[in-house]
């Protein structure tokens, strides 16, 4: 199963009111585990920087000048997820702006149903709890202290981790091995099964602890329970 984790930075919250996309990030799961494969790409915007935006990520005008439009990645993009779902933190903010700017190409949008919501499921999950990505962090003993700003690309990786949290760990299906297919993709192999001892472990107690418990056995008589399993 092949899996998609995203994140967007944008100028705003509205792309209808003229907001944009300045920078995608994703990493690639294939059976919930990290394959290596990401697409990451910083964009222009063709429009100024609000501070308040600046704030958030520190992507600025200058930052951004030389850096591709969207409609020279916006393919690139959708060939990287393909029909993969899609894993966000608060999935509606970035499917708006995707598909927002998918639509503006001419270009196929992403099914919102194709998008998982790490938010709702936080919300669900643990209800009344905080529920940002840096809360789940500290909830999962996440390490993100190389999170100063927000960053698409970074934020995604850790994402990554706070989704196998939240869906039961890093190995849900007891996939413990991994074998490597060729190129960038690793192909989880083989299911854990309990397999017999080579050897049976001897006795741990001594003789003299062995004589200790039958005499502690015998002071209390027939309806004692290890007489009842012995």
């Amino acid at each position: 199963m092949r899996e998609i984790v995203l994140d967007t930075e944008t100028t705003g919250f509205e792309p209808e009111q003229g907001d944009r996309i300045v920078e995608i990030g994703c990493v690639e799961l294939l059976n919930h585990m990290p394959t290596g494969r990401t697409f990451h790409e910083y964009i222009n915007p063709e429009r100024s920087m609000p501070q308040e935006a600046f704030e958030v990520h520190g992507l600025g005008d200058e930052f951004l000048r030389d850096k591709p439009v969207f409609a020279k990645v916006g393919q690139q993009f959708l060939d990287f997820v393909g029909d993969a779902k899609l894993v966000i933190h608060n999935a509606a903010f970035d499917m708006k702006f995707l598909n927002a700017e998918l639509r503006w190409m001419g270009l196929r949008q992403l099914p919102n149903e194709q998008a998982i919501d790490t938010l709702a499921m936080a919300r669900k999950k643990f209800p009344g709890s905080p529920s940002s990505l840096d809360a789940l962090c500290r909830r999962f003993n996440i390490d993100n202290s190389s999170r100063t700003l927000h960053g698409a690309l970074l934020d995604s990786e850790i994402l990554a981790e706070v989704y196998l949290e939240l869906i039961g760990g890093r190995q849900p299906g007891l996939t413990l091995t991994a074998q490597n297919t060729g190129g960038d993709r690793i192909e989880a192999v083989g299911q854990w099964k309990p397999t017999p001892r080579p050897k049976v472990l001897g006795p741990r107690c001594t003789e003299a602890e062995l004589e200790a418990h039958r005499d502690f056995v015998a002071q209390m008589g027939d309806d004692a329970i290890w007489r009842k399993t012995s």
